[in-house]
């Protein structure tokens, strides 16, 4: 078994160093948030680190890199107030990889791929067409991390739309249903199945 110690790490080459911390901890939710400039101009890209953060009311929140460089989807949430979380599936995972690649300003990344713009309730930020869970988010809050510098972005979800075969009966959403992947690192995508559902846990008498 490989060991690491903070020595060596800090000594590893850029690249592998962040290979290897972006994938020890495993899959990671994928989604592709689509945001609106104040021009009208839809933006669309990537992100491995929404998670859940409550219920009720219903919170998501995911982290954003540094803004010491422009930040299409930062800024653009800020102006509208709003962004929509994409489930990605099997047979878009190339073009949702692509939209990690660095257009300037005013480049959609809807331009520069086979994903569609699909839009809904006049919301003010872009769906994905074929998406098979799609979320409607406001933006609520941010909080900086001193650590690294980057930005917990909190935000609550207004709309969920759920294709029909993923929600069961008690509102549990079975995701290989919809071909739904997740990422390992920053650049593998996996497409898991499910093995076992569990009833809720209670102490053994």
């Amino acid at each position: 078994m490989h060991h690491f110690e903070l020595k060596d790490l800090e000594e590893l080459p850029k690249i592998y160093r962040l290979n290897l911390i972006n994938s020890v901890t495993g899959y990671k939710s994928a989604h592709l948030i689509g945001t609106q400039s104040k021009e009208g101009k839809e933006n669309l890209a990537v992100f491995s680190s929404v998670v859940h953060l409550g219920s009720n009311p219903a919170l998501i929140g995911f982290i954003l890199r540094p803004t010491t460089v422009p930040r299409h989807t930062y800024s653009n949430m800020k102006a509208r107030g709003v962004f929509t979380l994409n489930a990605i599936t099997t047979n878009q995972i190339a073009d949702a990889h692509h939209t990690s690649a660095k257009y300037p300003e005013g480049v959609s990344e809807f331009d520069r791929t086979d994903l569609e713009v699909e839009r809904k309730e006049s919301w003010e930020a872009p769906y994905v067409k074929g998406s098979p869970i799609q979320m409607g988010c406001r933006y609520e809050n941010e909080y900086h991390i001193k650590e690294n510098d980057t930005l917990l972005i909190v935000g609550r979800i207004e709309h969920l739309y759920i294709s029909d075969p993923l929600l069961l009966e008690d509102g549990w959403v079975q995701l290989d249903q919809g071909e739904v992947v997740s990422i390992n690192g920053l650049d593998g995508y996996a497409n898991p199945k499910l093995l076992e559902r569990f009833p809720y846990a209670r102490p053994k008498s």
